[in-house]
């Protein structure tokens, strides 16, 4: 493998990808993907000023002493990565299958408040294609700004009377269907947003290739693909070794969370038994009836858009539906793990303990899921031989 192929994911994993398949599929060559892969993030490159990475995996003794655990954390920091965060990872994937299958027309659209909107711009300005973000009215100024130097079509979502939901996310919906691109990290919209994001997951297991221990993944979750696609990579990337995954959300908005809940007291009827309370003991009571509880989520009766949104400094997971909770869930039963809801203050305190003893200029929706970890009764369950793997996910902007 040349040194070019093994600093870039979508070249190091390239044979693991969906696109790759359908590219062989079709009578390509490697070395036709390949091209591809190279043309595409030089493109990238000369917008962003560098193409994409693999990140580092770091190993923390000073954060995990702050955030009072006994086992190895590792903080998975994908700040240094095109667009500021892990969120132009999936549209790179997306714009690979797009480009593949000669879907080369057309506006690409998008509904974001952050840092998926600004990874969707510098893409699509590489690629030259026109670009609809929308943005609800409370978009931080600074990705704001980023949107309109890379010209991306910004529309600001109102809520229309009688409507429940995100109103930029129904504008989208309306864009889509009027003829624009799904241009998305949400996999319920754009389905192979999941490809591109599973090279966090193959890289974190082979980085972590020869160290003994269960996994435990904290995995900030908005509109879960990022967990979906991580866990997804995590588990193909490293299929023998024990793991085990939490979705972490904000009391702000936490749709997983109440989802979670609910499908798992009609497993216990199912299953003739009563839940415990608390989340530990319950995610134990039901690991590994992953047949029972996919079974129950083709109701799709589980999800719907939290009422209450809150404010808080994640706003990058507020999302008021966790658009791929399925993919998110079923890992959660299948290992044995649960969602966790944190406190405003768990947020921001997180968010300082992790740039400061890190030094990395991360968000505090970047670092949600170390947040998890200040849960007391999760962070009880954690054991001195796990190995603990948080996501940092976002730069903070200006």
């Amino acid at each position: 493998m040349t040194a070019e192929a093994a600093a870039n994911p979508f070249l190091r994993y390239r044979d693991r990808l969906d696109s790759y398949a359908a590219a062989r599929d079709i009578g390509w060559s490697d070395a036709d993907f390949v091209a591809l892969v190279k043309r595409l993030d030089a493109a990238v490159a000369e917008v962003e000023g560098h193409g994409f990475v693999v990140t580092p995996l770091l190993l923390s003794d000073a954060l995990a002493d702050a955030v009072c655990i006994v086992a190895a954390l590792h903080v998975k920091d994908d700040t240094g990565n095109v667009g500021g965060s892990h969120k132009a990872r999936h549209l790179l994937g997306v714009m690979l299958h797009l480009a593949v299958t000669r879907q080369d027309e057309g506006e690409l659209a998008i509904a974001s408040c952050g840092n998926a909107a600004v990874a969707a711009a510098t893409v699509a300005r590489a690629v030259e294609r026109p670009l609809r973000v929308f943005i609800p009215t409370w978009a931080d100024p600074a990705v704001v700004r980023a949107l309109e130097s890379l010209d991306a079509r910004i529309e600001v979502a109102e809520r229309r009377g009688g409507e429940a939901g995100d109103p930029a996310y129904l504008r989208f919906v309306e864009a889509v269907a009027a003829g624009a691109v799904p241009f998305s990290v949400q996999a319920a919209s754009t389905p192979t947003t999941l490809d591109g994001g599973r090279t966090i997951g193959w890289e974190m297991a082979e980085q972590l290739a020869g160290h003994p221990g269960r996994i435990r993944l904290f995995a900030q979750v908005g509109g879960g693909a990022l967990a979906s696609a991580a866990w997804r990579g995590l588990r193909e990337g490293r299929p023998e070794g024990e793991a085990m995954l939490h979705a972490v959300q904000t009391e702000a908005c936490a749709p997983l969370h109440r989802a979670w809940r609910h499908l798992t007291d009609d497993l216990g009827g199912e299953l003739g038994l009563t839940p415990p309370d608390g989340a530990p003991d319950r995610a134990r009571m039901f690991a590994g009836h992953t047949a029972e509880a996919q079974e129950l989520m083709r109701a799709d009766r589980y999800m719907w858009p939290w009422e209450w949104v809150g404010e808080t400094a994640a706003t990058g997971i507020i999302d008021d539906v966790a658009y791929d909770w399925k993919t998110v869930v079923a890992p959660m039963i299948d290992s044995g793990g649960w969602p966790i809801v944190v406190s405003e203050d768990q947020v921001v305190e997180a968010n300082r303990l992790g740039r400061e003893h890190t030094g990395i200029d991360v968000d505090a929706t970047g670092t949600a899921g170390l947040a998890g970890l200040l849960e007391p009764i999760t962070r009880a369950t954690v054991a001195s031989d796990d190995l603990v793997v948080v996501l940092f996910t976002g730069v903070r902007r200006a």
